[in-house]
């Protein structure tokens, strides 16, 4: 008989190999934590460069935004206020913010490009790997736990045919010593006995042929198939580890690459702050504010302790103005003549206040000097510009001549680019129809001829207020009007020496000349006159709300008399009572003057 091991003795190995494979199974969970936590690290990171990304694309938005807001609007005052170097600098400023916030437009690019964008890829790429590391690992995991199941049912068997042979064998021993027992039952229980051995036999030798194999494939997996699974899940996430290293260094150097231009870009903001030139803008605001007149002359002497010799004086002056001579005034060296301070509801029998006092109310008031040429309904400036000063007068008239000059340019490019055209048509008949650009030609030629009256009519103005050309006569410019034969010159210049009822300011004539209407001399300033006689009637039109000083309200419909014509300044003075006199604009009213009035026209 054939002694066998007992079943026990391979259990202990058996065991042990059991507990490594739950072992490497354990181990295998760990690395597939491990390598998920590394993957959201990579995830998170990317979502931290999207969010930088985000913000540097508000930042720069915001900057272009302000720089925007910042901007002088085209054609406006605030263009022209930009002429000044605290004013440039400060544009200068502006521009380099934009191209500041374009610097932070390349930051958000480039760590889209550089960064979330490879990153992004890179982490599907090492999903894919590592879901095929774990899966080549869970494969042979199963392997040598199908190998292991196949060893524990061969060991079962075995240790099953064992326990049979023994019982086989007892009972042939229990049998055959047993003196009742026939031999025919001793031989059957032999022979049950060497097939139980021989069962046992073969299960054993199935059982080692199955652990021998079993051996194999363990030691093949845990020193070859697993090593080579966990060096490539190791490196993997080296990989990873070094992938994300470089990605923070891309970041760094992304911010790096623009901090030259950030850094030009602040050197043009203060290489701008440098160019602010103080004098330059002060003489540049003196330059645009200075209004060409003469400071006004000393005031005469008023000696009080003479009282008779006062009384002769003004008794002088009425006598001279009475006289119609001209006599030194007040004021004389300055050029302007000052507009009468009209009371409304001024009675006529007002005593009248001593002179001094009066000539101290005009020394304390704001001098003012009125001209109503050229004035246009609704308030507008002056097409001549003469409500300004000399000096500005004259910069505008020249801005309008070059404004001017350059839209006759504009027209003849035009027409020369439509007269090249017509050529062509003419050459070629199939391509147009060289008619079709008679008519446009004309139009341009008509707007040619207009620009250039316009520019004779300014440049004439600005030659008078540069001196190259004597004062010109004032020629009405209502389209309503009729024109009337040419006044004496004293009687131009009187528009050109008053001031306006919105207090604006003209040019004056160099000389006083002596004039039939009411004059507007000094002592005319401070004497009650008698009210001036009537010239004819008119009707209002319109209702005119007079608020500046000098005019006069009226409502539509109502008789008013006329006492001083329009003398082209587009000014008609009218009264309504002995009390209430004032201007109102000639186009709001209808004006039937007497025959018998000099210079008189009738106004429809």
């Amino acid at each position: 008989m054939v002694s066998l091991p007992h079943p026990s003795v391979l259990h202990g190995a058996v065991s042990a190999s059991c507990l490594c494979c739950r072992k490497g199974k354990d181990q295998f969970d760990n690395l597939e934590k491990h390598t998920q936590w590394g993957i959201d690290v990579l995830e998170k990171y990317i979502k931290f460069v999207k969010e930088r990304t985000e913000i540097e694309l508000s930042y720069a938005k915001q900057l272009r935004n302000l720089s925007k807001k910042y901007q002088p609007k085209k054609n406006s005052k605030e263009e022209e206020e930009y002429r000044y170097t605290s004013t440039r600098a400060f544009l200068a400023t502006l521009n380099e913010m934009n191209d500041y916030a374009g610097q932070h437009e390349v930051i958000s690019e480039n760590m889209t490009s550089l960064i979330t964008a490879e990153l992004t890829r890179y982490v599907q790429e090492l999903k894919q790997e590592r879901k095929s590391h774990f899966h080549d690992g869970r494969k042979a995991q199963q392997h040598i736990e199908t190998c292991w199941k196949q060893l524990e049912a061969s060991k079962r068997r075995f240790e099953r045919d064992c326990k049979e042979a023994d019982r086989a064998q007892q009972y042939f021993e229990k049998m055959d010593a047993d003196i009742n027992v026939t031999k025919a039952d001793v031989e059957k229980a032999r022979q049950q006995a060497q097939l139980r051995h021989q069962m046992a036999e073969d299960s054993k030798a199935e059982y080692s042929s199955t652990l021998q194999k079993f051996n194999s494939e363990q030691h093949e997996h845990y020193y070859t198939h697993i090593p080579n699974i966990f060096q490539k899940i190791q490196e993997m996430e080296e990989r990873r580890i070094v992938r994300i290293g470089e990605s923070m260094k891309t970041f760094a150097e992304v911010d790096r690459q623009v901090i030259p231009i950030i850094g030009k870009c602040l050197d043009e903001i203060t290489k701008a702050a440098e160019s602010v030139d103080h004098k330059n803008d002060s003489q540049m605001v003196i330059e645009a504010f200075k209004s060409g007149f003469e400071p006004p002359g000393d005031v005469d002497f008023e000696d009080f302790t003479q009282p008779m010799k006062r009384t002769v004086s003004e008794s002088s002056l009425s006598n001279s103005r009475g006289d119609g001579k001209s006599e030194p005034k007040f004021g004389s060296k300055s050029k302007g003549k000052l507009w009468p301070f009209i009371k409304k509801n001024k009675s006529p029998k007002q005593q009248k206040e001593p002179l001094s006092h009066r000539f101290n109310e005009f020394m304390t008031s704001k001098p003012k000097i009125h001209c109503f040429r050229s004035l246009k309904r609704g308030g507008a400036g002056p097409e001549d510009f003469s409500n300004l000063p000399p000096e500005q007068r004259r910069k505008k008239l020249q801005q309008k001549v070059d404004e001017l000059n350059r839209d006759i340019q504009k027209e003849m490019d035009s027409r020369d680019a439509l007269t090249k055209m017509k050529d062509v048509y003419i050459k070629n008949p199939q391509m147009g129809d060289a008619a079709s650009v008679d008519h446009r030609l004309a139009e341009l030629g008509q707007n040619i001829e207009k620009l250039r009256l316009e520019v004779q009519k300014f440049e004439g103005w600005l030659a008078e207020v540069e001196g190259r050309l004597p004062a010109r006569s004032e020629q009405p410019r209502r389209q309503s009007g009729v024109y009337e034969a040419q006044n004496p010159s004293g009687v131009n210049s009187c528009a050109q020496d008053r001031e306006s009822p919105d207090g604006s300011y003209t040019e004056e004539q160099s000389q006083e000349t002596e004039m039939k209407v009411p004059a507007t001399d000094f002592d005319d300033e401070f004497d009650d006159e008698e009210p001036l006689p009537t010239i004819g009637t008119c009707k209002a039109l319109y209702t005119f709300e007079g608020q500046n000083e000098g005019t006069i309200s009226v409502a539509e419909g109502e008789l008013l008399y006329v006492i001083e014509e329009d003398k082209g300044d587009g000014w008609t003075r009218i009264r309504r009572n002995e009390d209430e006199e004032g201007y109102v604009p000639t186009s709001y009213v209808e004006v039937y003057l007497d025959k018998n009035a000099k210079g008189a026209m009738t106004y429809i």
